[in-house]
Formats: structure tokens, sequence, C-alpha cells
């Protein structure tokens, strides 16, 4: 009897021994081994992955999509078009309805704001279920790889490709010229789904990018840093000499603040060439000693008083950034979203700007394959039971997304970057990237630099899980800057990796 229970223990314990490691994150399978930053350089100079989203087709899909014989007949239908504009945008969107409508009259556009990116998500994700969703919604990646699920998004290929008629004398589809204007990393958004299909549309865009007081850098001498780590000694241009050189100007400041820490992950991984996700069976690759070697850097830095982020700082950094009051602190360079400029300047004090703001390109692993993120809404269809709203849709989302007039008023209204090439040249706008400076136009200045770089931008695989990912990514930035790691710091950043990847996976 005794042995029997003593077996019984044993088998009790392994069991629930088993059960401890499956619920918690393990590093089993992982390189438990850390990237040095000469290693990190020398990875980066082999990162041969083009930085204009570059898109698989190789196992290209079928579209859900057939466009009729004889493209659009003129029927009369109501399209619905779920967004998140304010009422200043509304009144630019509304205008170009108007136009719209003298092309097509007999399609009626019902514009609703849905509060905000999420909102949007919810409130179609609820709808979708019972076949009630609107025809075209603003979206993310991650939203689309949500209705996907439900098969409910409408396939664009057969649309951009149609030669079928417009109904206005001219064809359905994008010409050459057409496709060929928008700027690449924007466009091939909508095929990161993992099988080639075109899924969404570029509406209006945003990046990052890093804002600097200029007005300091220039009295102290102090290069515009456009890389991350030291080459060595000598380097001064690298973001680790700089912060060190401004905290020994001013050892109170805390010289650097990165407000999304999970684009500020995604982006190095990007940079680096090293493995973040895949749209593939195995989506969660970034629990590796690239990675790790980073973060770890990172780590040392934060630990050091170089820098933090918007949760370890409680809110968005250009708050630190813009601060004038001596007694809190205050940075002297920030990382955010671009068509965020506006807030990254100080207010006026006599009618006078304290500060000029410089806009430069975040640093890079590898100047010549660089790389920046793409954010800010696209497009998507839905299917419907009739095959006219689908076309009339398209039409209204192709009026858009050409129409450099169009373009060029949202950006300057909205501070977001135009998806066409040529509306950098369209007059208006031309004239207000010409007044572009730190001080008044810095959202001018914004674009300006944004358009700059456009052979620059990417964006990541999108499936269902996709967010989840962004989600622990940025978490286990903010947890290993700041967490405790005891004696073992290794060991540390290995569970933190670990968990990370069972979150993603299991929670």
């Amino acid at each position: 009897m005794k042995r029997i229970k003593l077996c019984f223990i044993l088998v009790l314990t392994l069991v629930l021994a088993f059960v401890f490691v499956g619920c918690t994150g393990s590093n089993e399978g992982y390189d438990d081994t850390f990237a040095t930053a000469q290693e990190l350089i020398e990875l980066a100079k082999t990162n041969t992955k083009t930085s204009s989203a570059t898109v698989d087709s190789s196992n290209k899909g079928t579209p859900n999509f057939t466009v009729p014989a004889g493209g659009y007949d003129g029927s009369a239908v109501e399209i619905t078009f779920y967004h998140t504009m304010g009422s200043n945008l509304s009144d630019v969107l509304n205008l170009y309805i108007e136009e719209f409508n003298k092309i097509y009259p007999n399609i009626t556009i019902k514009s609703e704001q849905v509060g905000g990116y999420d909102d949007v998500r919810n409130q179609i994700s609820t709808e979708i279920m019972v076949g009630e969703q609107p025809n075209i919604a603003y979206c993310y990646p991650d939203h689309v790889a949500l209705y996907n699920l439900a098969g409910a998004v409408a396939h664009l290929d057969n649309l951009i490709n149609s030669t079928e008629s417009d109904g206005n004398g001219g064809q359905l589809g994008l010409t050459a010229e057409q496709k060929a204007d928008f700027i690449e990393g924007y466009y091939n958004e909508g095929m990161q789904f993992g099988d080639g299909l075109m899924y969404t549309m570029p509406f209006s865009k945003s990046t990052e990018v890093l804002y600097y007081n200029k007005t300091f850098f220039t009295e102290h001498n102090i290069s515009v840093p456009d890389h991350w780590f030291s080459i060595d000694e000598n380097d001064t241009t690298s973001m680790e000499a700089v912060c060190k050189k401004i905290k020994e100007i001013e050892p109170t400041c805390v010289p650097l603040g990165y407000d999304s820490e999970a684009n500020w992950f995604i982006t190095m991984c990007e940079q680096l060439g090293s493995d973040y996700t895949s749209a593939g069976s195995d989506h969660y690759l970034f629990n590796n000693k690239y990675n790790k070697g980073f973060v770890e850097i990172f780590r040392d830095w934060y630990q050091n008083g170089l820098l933090t982020t918007q949760t370890l700082y409680g809110a968005y950094t250009s708050g630190l950034f813009v601060n004038r009051d001596p007694e809190k602190a205050n940075s002297y360079m920030s990382i955010g979203s671009s068509a965020g400029a506006t807030h990254q300047r100080p207010a006026k004090e006599d009618d006078v700007y304290p500060f000029e703001v410089g806009i430069a390109s975040i640093p890079q692993m590898n100047a010549n394959n660089p790389k920046v993120i793409s954010q800010g809404p696209s497009v998507c269809i839905f299917k419907k039971g009739n095959p006219q709203e689908v076309i009339a849709s398209w039409l209204f989302v192709k009026f858009l997304t050409t129409s450099v007039e169009f373009q060029a008023e949202f950006s300057m209204a909205s501070g977001y970057v135009p998806v066409l090439k040529s509306v950098a040249t369209n007059p208006v706008y031309k004239k207000f990237l010409d007044n572009a400076d730190g001080y008044e136009y810095i959202a001018a200045l914004s674009a300006k630099v944004c358009l700059e770089q456009e052979s620059a931008y990417y964006t990541s695989p999108a499936f269902n899980g996709s967010s989840k990912a962004r989600d622990q990514v940025g978490t286990l930035i903010s947890k290993v800057l700041a967490g405790d790691a005891g004696s073992d710091l290794n060991a540390f950043i290995n569970k933190a990796f670990a968990d990370a990847i069972y979150e993603c996976k299991y929670n």
C-alpha cells in the first residue's frame, strides 16, 4: 500500500511539473546566446531584404471577386464607408464625395465616423457575423486578418487589373501610370497576408521620425545620429555616442524618448534582417540571439539614464522633448509619429518658439538598406451579394487613392503623408513643402522628410495574431529595460522572450 501511495505521489509530482512548465514561458529550443553590438553591425551588412515591403508571390492565390462583363453598369447603389475622421478631415472628404458624385451620380456614399481604429474593427467584427458589414472601411493589416477569418474581404486584384468599363469612358482598373505613382512600400502593404493577393489600398500614411532640438545640437556641435551603435571610440554620429555626449552636458536630462516600444523592436528586426514573425505556419520567430542582443544593449542604455519610452515615462515622450520647466526632466531627442509633428514643437514664450526643432530619419543599422515603418490607415472593400456594390466601392476607393488633389489636401489637413509620388509636385502641396521649417511649418518639414525616404518603408506580415506579437514585443522591451534582473541578467532576458512567445501562442 505504501508503495502504491509512493508511486502515486511520484506520478502526481511529474504531472504537476509538466503542467507548470506548460503554463509558463520556456526557452527550450531557442538560442540562449546574445549577439554583441559588433555581431549586430555585421548581421545588418548582410541584410539584403528590400525595404519596400517586398511581396512573395510564389504562392499566389486566386482572387475571390470576379469582375462581371461590362464593369460598372450605372446601377444606383449606396456605399457605406466606416472611418475615424474628425470634422476637419470629414470636411475634406465630403468635398471630394461631391466631386465623385459629379462623375457617378447613381453611387451614394454614406460616410460614417466610428470612433477610433479599434472601434471600427470591433463594430465590423460584430456586423460580419450577421452579414451587415459596411462596403468600405479604414483598416490596419491585423484588422483585415481578423475579417479574413470570415472570408469577408474582397480581393482587389481583378478590380485593379480590369480593363472593363468604369462607366465614365475609361477602364475600371488602374493604368500602368497610376500603379507606378504609388509609393511602393505603401502599395505593397496590401499584399502582406501570405497569399500574394491584394486586400487593401493605401489611403494616407505616416512613419516614425527623429525629432531633435536643433538649437541645442548646433550650440554644442552635436551631430544628428544616423546609426544606432558606435563603431569605435571616435564615432560621433551613433545614437549611443550622441546620447552619452548629451548626458555629459546635462546630467539630469534623459537624452532620448522613444514613443513606441513595439515599433522599436520590430524596426530593429527589419534593419538587422533578424526574424520577427512570418505569415507561414510558424508565426512567432522573434526569440533569437540577435533580438536578445539589441534588447540587452538598450537595457544598459536605459539603466544609465540615456533613454526612456512611452510606457516607462507614462506618457508620450514628446512631453519630455517640449518641456521647459527646469524642475522637471527633459529630453533633446524624441522618436515618434511623423503625423504628430506639431506635438513635438514647444509652446511659444513671449510669442517666440524657445528652440528650433530638427527632423531626420531614424537611425539605421545599414545605411545602404534603410528601413522605416509604414503606418496609417489603408482601406478594404467587403464582399457583397450584389457585385455592382463591390465595383462601386472600388470606384470610390480608386478615386480617393489616385486623386493627386485629394491626397494633397488630405495630407495638409491631417499631417499624414500622401500615398502618391506625384503629390510632391502638385503646386499647392509643393508650396506647402517649400515653407517647411522647424517652427510654424513643422508639419510640412515632417512630411518632407517622409517623402525623401519613400524607398525605405516596410510592413510586417499580417495574420490572425500579428497584433498579439506586436503587443508582446512592446511589453517585452518595457519589462527588460526596467525590470529587476536579479543576479542573472541573461536568464532574466531569456525568460522575458520565452514568456512573450508563450503569450503569443497560448493566450
